[in-house]
C-alpha cells in the first residue's frame, strides 16, 4: 500500500513539475485578461508595457475573446482607447468569428462603432456565419449605425453563409425602408467570377 502511495505521490509531483513551465508561460496573458475584466488599469498597463510583451492581444482559451472583445461587450470607450494605444489588434475574432466592430453593432454601442471605424477597424470582416457589422445593423433596424458603416465603406452586397446580404435584408423588411433607401443610392456590387481552372 505504501509503495503504491509513494508511486502516486511521485506521479503527482512529476505532473506538477511539468505543468509549472506551461503555467508560467500563460500567467502574464491570464493576468492581463483578468486585469481588464476587473478594470485594474495599473496592472494591465504594467503587463502590457513589459518589453516584448504581446499580452494586449492574448485570448481567453475558452471564449477566444481578447481584451478588445471584453471592453467592447461592456461598452467601455476609455479601455478601448487604452488597448489601442498599447497595440491591440482591433480586427481580432473571438471563437464565433466576431470582431469588436461586429460586437459593438450587436450591442448597438454607437460610440464604439464610430470609434472603431475612426481607428480603421475593417468594416467588411465576417464572422463564422458570414455576417458583417452592416448586416447586424440592418437586422437591428439601426439607421445611424448602418449609415456610419456604409460611409466607412461597408459592402451592402456581402452575403452571409445563407446568402443574405444587408441589401436583401433591408429590401425584405418594410420596417427598414430608410436603410433600403440608403442602399438604393449605391450600385450593386456583384461577386467576382470564381477563380479556377479553365476548361
Amino acid at each position: 500500500m505504501s509503495r503504491r502511495f509513494g508511486r502516486a505521490v511521485l506521479a503527482l509531483m512529476m505532473a506538477a513539475a511539468m505543468a509549472v513551465p506551461a503555467a508560467a508561460q500563460y500567467s502574464d496573458s491570464y493576468s492581463f485578461l483578468k486585469a481588464v475584466k476587473d478594470r485594474d488599469v495599473n496592472a494591465a498597463i504594467e503587463l502590457a508595457d513589459k518589453p516584448g510583451s504581446t499580452v494586449v492581444n492574448a485570448r481567453d482559451g475558452d471564449s477566444g475573446e481578447a481584451a478588445v472583445h471584453i471592453v467592447t461587450r461592456r461598452g467601455d470607450l476609455g479601455w478601448l482607447g487604452l488597448l489601442y494605444q498599447k497595440g491591440a489588434n482591433l480586427n481580432l475574432k473571438d471563437r464565433e468569428g466576431n470582431t469588436p466592430l461586429i460586437l459593438a453593432t450587436l450591442t448597438r454601442w454607437s460610440e464604439g462603432v464610430v470609434t472603431l471605424i475612426r481607428l480603421k477597424a475593417q468594416v467588411n470582416l465576417q464572422n463564422r456565419l458570414g455576417e458583417t457589422a452592416l448586416l447586424k445593423a440592418v437586422q437591428a433596424r439601426d439607421y445611424a449605425l448602418a449609415k456610419a458603416l456604409l460611409d466607412a465603406g461597408a459592402n451592402p452586397d456581402l452575403a452571409d453563409n445563407s446568402g443574405m446580404s444587408p441589401r436583401i435584408a433591408a429590401n425584405e423588411d418594410a420596417r427598414v425602408a430608410n436603410i433600403a433607401k440608403l442602399f438604393s443610392a449605391i450600385p450593386e456590387k456583384r461577386a467576382g467570377a470564381m477563380q479556377g481552372p479553365s476548361r
